[in-house]
């Protein structure tokens, strides 16, 4: 069986400092329109931006061969990743401009194991509280068909200026 092979390439993370003077909202647009670069490690996955407003985001992800464990299905720390960027992202849309968020918590079910046969994985995450200092948030995965695959909540802390 031949091997397959992938090349990677990624943008100097420098060229986000102008991002950070935009809204967190305003960033991630900035960013689905390309006016920004992927994130490396979006990139890496093939995690792409759909929508974003305050509070809400949706993110897709195709299933590749790349993904997969040896057991033949997407590694669930794939899909951890994906729930953990829609829920991140849903809190970074509340953000003013030069704030931040670091995750203090995840938590995630997984309800289907995920192969090629699921296809391109629709993921959205939503704020449930935004505090001064902390945000919680929650995510949900469901594959092209619209099953449900997980679901996850986050505990974000603020890191506001």
């Amino acid at each position: 069986m031949p091997d397959r092979s992938r090349t990677f390439t990624w943008h100097d993370p420098a060229l986000y400092k102008k991002g950070y003077e935009l809204s967190g909202l305003e960033f991630l647009r900035a960013i689905m329109r390309k006016e920004l670069p992927t994130p490396p490690f979006a990139e890496t996955l093939g995690i792409v931006g759909v929508s974003a407003d305050e509070g809400h985001v949706v993110f897709e992800m195709t299933v590749a061969e790349f993904h997969f464990s040896p057991l033949m299905t997407v590694h669930g720390g794939i899909t951890a990743t994906l729930l953990d960027t829609v829920m991140g992202c849903a809190v970074q849309s509340t953000l003013k401009s030069g704030g931040g968020y670091t995750t203090t918590d995840l938590h995630i079910r997984y309800v289907r194991p995920v192969g090629l046969e699921s296809g391109t994985l629709r993921a959205e995450g939503r704020v449930v509280h935004r505090g001064a200092r902390t945000a919680t948030a929650e995510g949900t995965v469901v594959d092209a068909r619209g099953r449900p695959v997980a679901f996850g909540t986050t505990g974000c802390l603020i890191l506001d200026k």
